[in-house]
C-alpha cells in the first residue's frame, strides 16, 4: 500500500476528501435520474450519520416537492426507486394569497436564501415552523432533533432543490447535532450532487423534447392523410411487443438477443421515425384512393365524354331521321343498343376505376377497346392551364377544332418528365441504394392508370411512395445522432427490405440486416394488412392476414423465425385486441404456420 494511500485511511480530513471524490465520481456515473436523487440523500445520510432524510426539488411553481423520504428508524423508504408515492402536498415557496415568501418552513427558506441551516433541536428553535414536524413525531411515536438543511446550487448558482437531514447519530445510536466539521462535507456533496441532477435533468428534458418533437413529426404525417392515421404510432407499439417477446425467448432462436435500456431507447426512436421520409411524399400520392385520381378525382371528366357520346349518338339519330336515311323503326333501335352499350361500358369504366387487388389481362383489352371510341371537342384545350400543364401540351403542336378525340388516351402532356435524375438513384451513390428508377416521374395517362392490375397506383407513383424510406434514410443519416442512438436510421429505413434480398431500398439480406431491423418490417407489414384507413383496401382479418404473411416467410420476404416469434408469443392476437376493429378478429389456428 502507498504511502499516500495509508495517510487517507488514517487522516479522517483526507479520507472524507477521498469519500467525496469517489461520491462525486459515482453521481456522475448514474444515468437514472430517480436512482440518481435516490443515491445523493442516501450518500448524505451516510456521511453524517444521520437517521433520515429528505430530498425536495424545485418545481417551476415555485415549490419545493418532495422526491425521496428516508427514516432508518421507523422503516420508512418513500419515492426513488421503491414505487412508493410520497403524499405530502409540495412544499409553497410563496404564499399563494398575499405573495409573500415563506420563510417560516425550514426548508423553504433554504431554498428562498441559499443558506444552510444547522439545528441543534427543532423543538427549541424559535425562528422556524416545526408544527408540522411535531405532528408527525405525536403519531409515530418519533422525536426528531438535529436538523440539517442545505441547498442544492447547479453551476449557474440557480437552487434547484433542497438536502435536510435529520437526527445525526453517534457511535452508540444517540442522536446528537449536526457537527461544524460535518457540515462544509455536506455543502460539498450538495453541490456535487447539484451538478449531477442538474445535468440529468438537462438530459431529461432534451430527451423529452426530442421524443416530442419525433412523435410531433409522425403525428403531423399520420395527420396529413386520412388514409394513414395511426400508422406512425401504431408500428412503434406492434415493435416493442414483438421485440419484447424475442428478448423473453431465452430457449428458442433469439436465446442470444437481448436490449439494453438505450437500446430500447434506441429503437423506440427509430420505429418512430421510420416513415419521416413521407413529408416528402405529395398528399394526393398517398392519398390516391381511384385510379384517375390526382388532385382531384378525373372519372368527372370521363363521365362527361361518356355522356357527350351519347348526345352525339342521339343528334345522329334525329339528324338520321330528319334526312331520311332509314327505317325510324331500325334507327331507333340502332340508337337504343348504342346508348345501352355506352352505358354498360361507362359502368365498367367506372368499376375499374376503384381498383382492385387483380385486374385480369382480358378487363385491360376491353378499357382500351372501350378507349377507341371517339367524341367531338369543339372548344380550345389550351385555355385555363397551368405554366407546367401548358409546357406539356406545347410538346405537340394544336389541333384545329372541331376535333375528334378518343373516350380515353394516353397522351403525350399525360407524362411528366424527370428533371434529372436524383443522387439517390445513382449507380455510385453514397448510401447504398440500389433503385429501379421508372423512365417518367408521372404519368397520368387514361388508359395506362386505368390498366393498373394491382391496387391504384402506377409504377411512377409506387417509385414515389417507396420513396419515403429513401428520403428517410437520408435525412436521419444527416443527423449528428450521438453513440448510443447511431442505429436509428437503420432501423427506421430498413422496414421494406427482404430476406431474400430483393428489398428496398438497399436490397439488403436476412444477414446483412439486424433482428430489430427485421422486427420492424413484420410490424410495419402486419399494420398495414390490418389498418382500417387505406383508401385502396378493406382492412384484412386476423387470419387473412396471418395468411398473407406465412406466403410471405415461404418466400423469404420476411423473417421466419420472428414470424413464428410472433405467432407462439401471442404478440398478433394482443395488438389484435388492441388495435382493430372486433369484426376483424376471427380465430386463427397457428398450428398450420408453424411448420
Amino acid at each position: 500500500m502507498s504511502g499516500d494511500a495509508m495517510t487517507a485511511q488514517t487522516d479522517p480530513a483526507l479520507k472524507n476528501f477521498q469519500r467525496l471524490i469517489d461520491i462525486g465520481i459515482a453521481l456522475s456515473a448514474e444515468r437514472d435520474i430517480n436512482r440518481l436523487m435516490e443515491k445523493i440523500l442516501l450518500e448524505a445520510k451516510d456521511l453524517t450519520s444521520a437517521d433520515g432524510g429528505t430530498l425536495y426539488i424545485k418545481t417551476d411553481e415555485d415549490a419545493l416537492k418532495f422526491e425521496i423520504m428516508r427514516t432508518d428508524s421507523l422503516n420508512i423508504a418513500l419515492g426513488g426507486t421503491t414505487g412508493k408515492d410520497i403524499t405530502f402536498p409540495p412544499i409553497r415557496l410563496f404564499d399563494p394569497e398575499t405573495g409573500q415568501p415563506n420563510q417560516k418552513n425550514i426548508a423553504s427558506y433554504c431554498a428562498l436564501t441559499g443558506e444552510s441551516i444547522n439545528i441543534k433541536d427543532a423543538y427549541e428553535a424559535e425562528n422556524f415552523d416545526f408544527s408540522g414536524t411535531k405532528k408527525f413525531d405525536e403519531g409515530t411515536g418519533y422525536r426528531s432533533k438535529s436538523f440539517l438543511t442545505v441547498p442544492l446550487k447547479n453551476s449557474q448558482d440557480e437552487i434547484i432543490g433542497v438536502i435536510q437531514l435529520l437526527n445525526a447519530t453517534d457511535a452508540s445510536g444517540t442522536v446528537i447535532e449536526f457537527s461544524k466539521q460535518i457540515q462544509p462535507l455536506v455543502e460539498a456533496l450538495a453541490s456535487q450532487a447539484a451538478v449531477a441532477l442538474d445535468n440529468q435533468q438537462l438530459l431529461e428534458s432534451q430527451r423529452k423534447l426530442l421524443e416530442s418533437f419525433i412523435e410531433l413529426i409522425a403525428s403531423a404525417i399520420d395527420a396529413k392523410s386520412p388514409y394513414t392515421g395511426g400508422h406512425c404510432q401504431r408500428v412503434p407499439e406492434l415493435t416493442k411487443m414483438l421485440a419484447k417477446a424475442a428478448c423473453d425467448d431465452k430457449d428458442g432462436p433469439f436465446k442470444d438477443f437481448d436490449l439494453t435500456e438505450e437500446q430500447w431507447y434506441e429503437l423506440h426512436i427509430g420505429a418512430w421515425l421510420h416513415d419521416c421520409g413521407k413529408v416528402t411524399t405529395p398528399e394526393y400520392v398517398v392519398d390516391k384512393a381511384v385510379k384517375l385520381e390526382t388532385i382531384y378525382n378525373r372519372v368527372h371528366e370521363v363521365r362527361m365524354r361518356f355522356e357527350v357520346v351519347k348526345r352525339e349518338a342521339e343528334i345522329e339519330y334525329y339528324k338520321a331521321l330528319i334526312e331520311g336515311r332509314g327505317d325510324p323503326d331500325a334507327l331507333k333501335a340502332e340508337l337504343d343498343a348504342t346508348l345501352t352499350k355506352i352505358d354498360a361500358d361507362w359502368e365498367f369504366i367506372a368499376k375499374a376505376n376503384v381498383g382492385d387487388e387483380f385486374m385480369a389481362p382480358e378487363a385491360q383489352d376491353r378499357i382500351r377497346e372501350i378507349a377507341k371510341t371517339q367524341w367531338t371537342r369543339t372548344l380550345d384545350d389550351r385555355l385555363g392551364l397551368s405554366f407546367e400543364e401548358r409546357k406539356r401540351k406545347d410538346r405537340k403542336p394544336p389541333v384545329p377544332t372541331p376535333a375528334k378525340e378518343y373516350l380515353l388516351a394516353d397522351r403525350d402532356d399525360h407524362v411528366v418528365f424527370r428533371d434529372a435524375l436524383e443522387p439517390a438513384a445513382q449507380p455510385d451513390n453514397p448510401f447504398g441504394f440500389k433503385l429501379n428508377i421508372p423512365e417518367h416521374k408521372y404519368n397520368f395517362g387514361e388508359i395506362y392508370n386505368l390498366c393498373i392490375a394491382r391496387g391504384t397506383l402506377t409504377e411512377e407513383e409506387r417509385f414515389k411512395i417507396n420513396d419515403h424510406i429513401v428520403q428517410t434514410i437520408i435525412m436521419l443519416e444527416q443527423l449528428p445522432f450521438p453513440k448510443h442512438l447511431k442505429r436509428v436510421p437503420e432501423y427506421a429505413g430498413g422496414h421494406h427490405e427482404k430476406m431474400d434480398g430483393t428489398g428496398y431500398p438497399r436490397k439488403l439480406t436476412e444477414a446483412e440486416m439486424s433482428v430489430p431491423a427485421r422486427i420492424m418490417a413484420i410490424a410495419d407489414i402486419f399494420e398495414a394488412l390490418t389498418a382500417a384507413d387505406r383508401p385502396y383496401k378493406d382492412p384484412k382479418k386476423l387470419s387473412d392476414s396471418i395468411k398473407i404473411m406465412s406466403f410471405m416467410k415461404k418466400d423469404a420476404h420476411i423473417d421466419g423465425e420472428l414470424f413464428k416469434l410472433f405467432l407462439t408469443s401471442g404478440v398478433f392476437q394482443e395488438y389484435a385486441d388492441r388495435f382493430l376493429e372486433p369484426y376483424q378478429i376471427d380465430d386463427v389456428d397457428i398450428a398450420k404456420y408453424l411448420e
